[in-house]
C-alpha cells in the first residue's frame, strides 16, 4: 500500500499537470496572400516551445497552448513567416502568408473576373505555378515550357524559334484551350490561335499561372475544351522596392530588367514599372531573335470599398524562324539545320522573321457594395501590329540548300528597270511582309452576392469588339524598284469573272517597302495601293452573359454554371473584289474603265450571326479532414471560328460550318495528410463537328490542311503527388495515362500562303490517333534546401504515345519515346537587416544528359522496303527534333 500511494500521487499529479499545461486554444484559417486560396500543411508552432501543429487541407489549425496568452508562429516553405498573438481562447480568423519572392505584398484586383480555381469549393483538375518557380525555372523558354511538370501537359514547336511553342492539355491544341490575362480573354477571335511571341513578357510580370484541365472553373461566356489557363501578373506593390536583373545564356543569349515600385502612399495611390531587353542567336541556326517588355501599372485605392488599378504593358520583338525539315535533312546537315536564311556580301540575312508589338492595356475595378456583395470589372484593350516574311517570286538556294542572297541581288539587277513582278515579265524577287493588325476593345464584369449563409450568386457580362486586317507588303526589294503584281476579280457568285480572253484584273504596282520591324510598324500608315497578294479585313463582336450559383457548406458544395454568348461577322476583301468607289471611271488599278455588266461592288460580305451556350453542374463531398471527392459535367455548344465561316479565303459563306458540341464528364479525389498530398482525376470528352487545321512545307511551299466535321473522343486518367520527405527535402510527381482517337470521317481542303484551294476530298479517320501531344507522361521532381539560403531542384519527365501531327487520319505514325532531365541551383544572399535586400543566384540547365529526340511529325510516311530509317521512322518524315542542352545564369538583386 505505501508503494501504491506515491504512485498514484504521481499520476493524479500527472494527469493535473497535463490538464493545466493546455492553458489556451487558438484556431485560425491560413491563405495564400496573392490568391486567398487554403495553404494546407502550414507550420503553426507557439512561440519558444516545440509545441505546434499543421494546418489542414483547408488551411485550418487548432493549438492547444501551453500557456493563456503568447504569440504563434506561422510558417510555410515559399512564404514568408509571421507572428502573431493570442490571448485565451482565441480564434484568430484568416491568416495570409505572402510568397518570399522578390515582389511580395501584390495587390491582387479583379478576382471576381479572373476566375480562380481557388475561389470556388468545388475543385476542378488544376496546377499552380508561384512567381518564385516562373523566375528560377523559365530561363529563356517560353512561358509555356513552366506548364510541362503537371499531368496532360505537352509543349511543342520550340525548335522553331523563340516564341514559336505550343500547348496541348489533355491532346486539344492551343486554339482549344481558354487563355486569360487579368480576366482578358486573349485567344485570337479570328481562328482561337496563341502566338507565344506575343506574350514574351509575361514570364517578367506573372504573378502566377493557374492551368485548370477540363472544364474548370472559368464562368465567363467561352467553352474550352482542353482547359483554361490563367495569367495572373502583378499590378501595383504595397511596398516600396524594386530588382535589377542579369542573365546570360547559350547561343548569346543576353536579358537585363529593371522594376521599380513606390508603394501605397497615405493617399492610396502608388505606381510600379518595369522595362526589360533581351537578345540571343537562338539554338537553331538563322533564329537570331530580340525583344523588350515594358509594363506600367497604376493603383489607387480611395478607400475601402473602391480599388482600381491600370495596366499597360507589351512585349514588341522578332524572331527569325526555323520549319520543318526532312529528318534525313537534318542528318546530313546537322540537327541545327535551318534552310531560311543565308547572307549577302557575308552579312547574314533571313527569309522568315516574325516581328510583332502588341500592347495591351486594362482598368480593373473592385466594388465592395457591402458585406455580402461585390463587383469586379476590366475594361481592356489590346492593339496588335505586326507580321511574318517570307518569299514572293523566284527564290534561288545554295547547294546547301540555305537562301543564295548574292545570286538573288545579282538576278535582280539584271530586271529591266528594276521592275519586277509576280506574274509580270520581269519577275525577280522580293522579301514580303504577311501583315496582321487587329484592334481589340472589351469589358467583362462579374456580380457577386451572397444569397444566404450559404448560397452565392455570381452573374456577369462579356462583352468584345474586335476588328482585324490582313494583307501583304515589300519588305524588301533586294535591289530591285518596284514590285507588281494582278488578280483576277470574282462576281456576285464568287467565281473569276472573265471578260473576253484577258479577264478582269485588279493590278498593283508598289515602289514602297517597310522593314520588319516591331517598333516601326506600330503607327505606320499602310496604303491600299501597296498591298500585294491579298487585302481583306474582318469585324467580329461578341456578346454573352454567364451566371454561377453555388450552394457550400462544411462538407458538400455544389454548383451550376450557364453561360450564352452571340457572334456577329463580316468580313471585307479589298482585293478580290470590285469596289466601284475606287474606279469612278479611272483604270489605274483596274483593266477596265467601269464595272463589267455583271460584277457587283462585293467587297462588303453577308453578315453572320451565331449564337452558343454552355453549361456546367459539379458536387463536391469533403469526407473529413484528409479525403475529398468531386464530380462535373459540362455541355458546350461552340460557335465555329470566323476563318472557317467564309469558303476558302472568299467572301462566300462555308455551308459545311456549324456549331461544335462538346460533352464533358470528369471525377476526383484528393487525399492530403502532413507530409503527403495526392490528386486523382479521371475524364472523358466528346467533340463533334469541330474545324482543324494544319500546316507544313511541300517541295518549298507552305500548305494548309483544314479539316471540317472532325470528331474526337477523349479519356483518360491524370494523377499528381507531393511528399515531404524531410523538412528541407520535397518530391513531388505526376502521371498520365490518355486514349485520344478519333471518330467518323472528315471533309478536308489544301490551300497554298496564297490562299488558293488545291484539293478537297472526303476522308474516314474512324479510330485514328489524335497527334501534337504524348498520350502518357509521367514525371519527378524534387527541391532540396542543402541550407537556409541554398537549394537544389530537379525535374524528370517522360513521353510515350506520341503520334504526328497530321489532323485527323485512319493510320498515324507513332513517334519513338523519350525522356528529359531539367535541373537547377539556388543562392541567396540576405543584404539587408530586415531581409529586405537580397541578391539571387539561379543557374539551371535543361536536357542535361543531351537526349536527342523527336519532338514531334508533321508527315506520317509509313516505312516501305528499302526505306532509309532513322530510330524505325521514315526519313522522309518532316518535322524537329527537340532541343539539345541548354543553360542559363542570372542575377537578381531585390530592393
Amino acid at each position: 500500500m505505501k508503494k501504491i500511494t506515491p504512485l498514484l500521487l504521481i499520476v493524479v499529479v500527472s494527469l493535473f499537470t497535463g490538464a493545466t499545461m493546455a492553458q489556451s486554444t487558438v484556431t485560425g484559417t491560413i491563405l495564400d496572400a496573392e490568391f486567398n486560396s487554403p495553404l494546407p500543411g502550414a507550420n503553426v508552432v507557439e512561440k519558444g516551445t516545440a509545441n505546434g501543429v499543421s494546418s489542414d487541407f483547408n488551411g485550418k489549425f487548432t493549438l492547444s497552448t501551453l500557456v493563456s496568452s503568447g504569440e504563434i508562429i506561422i510558417s510555410f516553405v515559399g512564404y514568408e513567416s509571421i507572428t502573431v498573438s493570442f490571448n485565451n481562447n482565441t480564434d484568430l480568423g484568416n491568416l495570409q502568408l505572402s510568397p518570399n519572392n522578390a515582389l511580395e505584398e501584390i495587390v491582387i484586383v479583379g478576382t471576381g473576373v479572373i476566375d480562380l480555381a481557388e475561389g470556388r469549393n468545388t475543385p476542378v483538375a488544376v496546377s499552380t505555378i508561384k512567381a518564385q518557380d516562373i523566375q528560377n525555372k523559365i530561363g529563356t523558354q517560353d512561358i509555356t515550357m513552366t506548364l510541362v511538370n503537371t499531368p496532360s501537359i505537352y509543349v511543342a514547336g520550340q525548335a522553331g524559334g523563340f516564341g514559336d511553342s505550343r500547348i496541348n492539355v489533355r491532346g486539344f491544341d492551343q486554339t482549344n484551350v481558354g487563355y486569360l490575362l487579368n480576366g482578358q480573354p486573349i485567344n485570337g477571335m479570328e481562328d482561337g490561335k496563341m502566338y507565344w511571341s506575343n506574350w514574351s513578357g509575361i514570364n517578367d510580370i506573372a504573378s502566377a499561372i493557374q492551368i485548370q484541365r477540363g472544364l474548370g472553373a472559368s464562368k465567363l461566356a467561352i467553352s474550352s475544351v482542353g482547359g483554361t489557363t490563367n495569367f495572373v501578373t502583378k499590378t501595383t506593390d504595397k511596398k516600396e522596392g524594386g530588382y535589377l536583373y542579369a542573365g546570360i545564356a547559350n547561343d548569346n543569349y543576353i536579358k537585363n530588367t529593371v522594376q521599380y515600385s513606390t508603394g501605397k502612399s497615405e493617399k492610396g495611390w502608388g505606381v510600379s514599372f518595369m522595362l526589360s531587353h533581351w537578345q540571343g542567336d537562338g539554338y537553331n541556326e538563322g533564329n537570331f531573335a530580340a525583344g523588350e517588355t515594358y509594363f506600367l501599372s497604376v493603383g489607387y485605392t480611395p478607400n475601402e470599398k473602391h480599388n482600381f488599378n491600370f495596366l499597360l504593358t507589351g512585349a514588341p520583338q522578332y524572331h527569325d524562324q526555323n520549319f520543318t525539315k526532312s529528318i534525313s535533312d537534318y542528318l546530313e546537315y546537322g540537327r541545327k539545320y535551318n534552310n531560311n536564311w543565308g547572307t549577302y556580301g557575308g552579312q547574314y540575312m533571313t527569309e522568315r522573321r516574325n516581328f510583332y508589338h502588341k500592347p495591351v492595356a486594362n482598368l480593373n475595378w473592385d466594388f465592395n457594395i457591402n458585406d455580402i456583395t461585390n463587383l469586379s470589372t476590366v475594361l481592356y484593350a489590346s492593339w496588335g501590329r505586326g507580321g511574318a516574311t517570307g518569299d514572293r517570286g523566284n527564290r534561288i538556294r545554295t547547294a546547301e540548300g540555305r537562301i543564295d542572297y548574292d545570286a538573288i541581288y545579282a538576278f535582280n539587277n539584271s530586271v529591266v528597270d528594276g521592275a519586277g513582278g509576280y506574274f509580270a515579265a520581269g519577275n525577280g524577287y522580293v522579301t514580303r511582309s504577311s501583315m496582321n493588325l487587329h484592334s481589340w476593345y472589351g469589358m467583362v464584369s462579374n456580380l457577386e452576392t451572397k444569397l444566404g449563409e450559404n448560397i452565392t450568386l455570381n452573374i456577369g457580362l462579356d462583352l468584345r469588339t474586335y476588328y482585324g486586317k490582313h494583307f501583304r507588303i515589300v519588305e524588301n526589294f533586294h535591289g530591285l524598284n518596284s514590285w507588281q503584281e494582278n488578280i483576277k476579280l470574282r462576281d456576285q457568285n464568287n467565281n473569276h469573272a472573265q471578260y473576253g480572253d484577258f479577264g478582269t484584273y485588279k493590278n498593283v504596282i508598289t515602289s514602297e517597302d517597310l522593314s520588319a520591324n516591331p517598333w516601326a510598324v506600330l503607327f505606320h500608315d499602310f496604303k491600299e495601293e501597296d498591298k500585294i497578294a491579298y487585302s481583306n479585313d474582318e469585324r467580329i463582336s461578341y456578346g454573352g452573359i454567364f451566371g454561377q450559383l453555388e450552394y457550400s457548406k462544411e462538407k458538400f458544395s455544389a454548383f451550376f454554371q450557364g453561360a450564352a454568348s452571340n457572334q456577329y461577322h463580316q468580313r471585307f476583301d479589298h482585293y478580290q473584289y470590285a469596289d466601284q468607289s475606287l474606279i469612278n471611271g479611272t483604270s489605274s488599278q483596274w483593266t477596265g474603265t467601269a464595272l463589267p455588266s455583271g460584277i457587283t461592288d462585293g467587297v462588303d460580305s453577308e453578315k453572320v450571326s451565331n449564337f452558343g451556350f454552355n453549361v456546367k453542374v459539379g458536387a463536391n463531398y469533403k469526407i473529413n479532414n484528409q479525403h475529398n471527392i468531386f464530380f462535373n459535367t459540362g455541355y458546350y455548344s461552340r460557335q465555329p471560328f470566323h476563318d472557317t465561316i467564309y469558303l476558302n479565303f472568299t467572301n462566300q459563306l462555308n455551308p459545311l460550318t456549324q456549331n461544335e458540341t462538346i460533352f464533358g464528364l470528369e471525377a476526383g479525389y484528393s487525399f492530403w495528410s502532413q507530409y503527403f498530398s495526392v490528386n486523382l482525376n479521371v475524364y472523358r470528352t466528346s467533340w463533334t463537328d469541330r474545324v482543324g487545321t494544319t500546316s507544313d512545307i511541300v517541295n518549298d511551299v507552305l500548305l494548309y490542311t483544314q479539316q471540317e466535321g472532325l470528331d474526337q473522343i477523349h479519356t483518360g486518367v491524370e494523377v499528381d503527388f507531393n511528399a515531404k520527405i524531410l523538412p528541407q527535402f520535397k518530391l513531388k510527381g505526376f502521371l498520365s495515362i490518355g486514349d485520344w482517337i478519333y471518330d467518323g470521317d472528315t471533309f478536308v481542303t489544301v490551300s497554298d500562303e496564297d490562299q488558293n484551294v488545291l484539293s478537297t476530298e472526303t476522308e474516314d479517320i474512324d479510330g485514328g490517333k489524335v497527334g501534337d501531344a504524348a498520350q502518357f507522361t509521367v514525371g519527378l521532381g524534387f527541391d532540396y534546401n542543402i541550407c537556409d539560403n541554398l537549394s537544389l531542384d530537379s525535374d524528370w519527365r517522360a513521353y510515350d504515345n506520341l503520334y504526328a501531327n497530321v489532323g485527323g487520319t485512319k493510320d498515324n505514325l507513332k513517334l519513338p519515346s523519350y525522356n528529359l532531365v531539367d535541373s537547377g541551383i539556388s543562392y541567396k544572399m540576405i543584404l539587408g537587416q530586415e531581409k529586405d535586400k537580397t541578391l539571387n543566384l539561379r543557374f539551371n540547365m535543361n536536357n542535361v544528359f543531351d537526349q536527342v529526340y523527336l519532338s514531334e511529325l508533321t508527315t506520317n510516311n509509313s516505312v516501305e522496303t528499302g526505306d532509309e530509317t532513322y530510330n524505325g521512322v521514315n526519313v522522309s518524315n518532316r518535322g524537329y527534333f527537340g532541343l539539345g542542352r541548354t543553360w542559363n545564369v542570372s542575377l537578381r538583386y531585390n530592393f
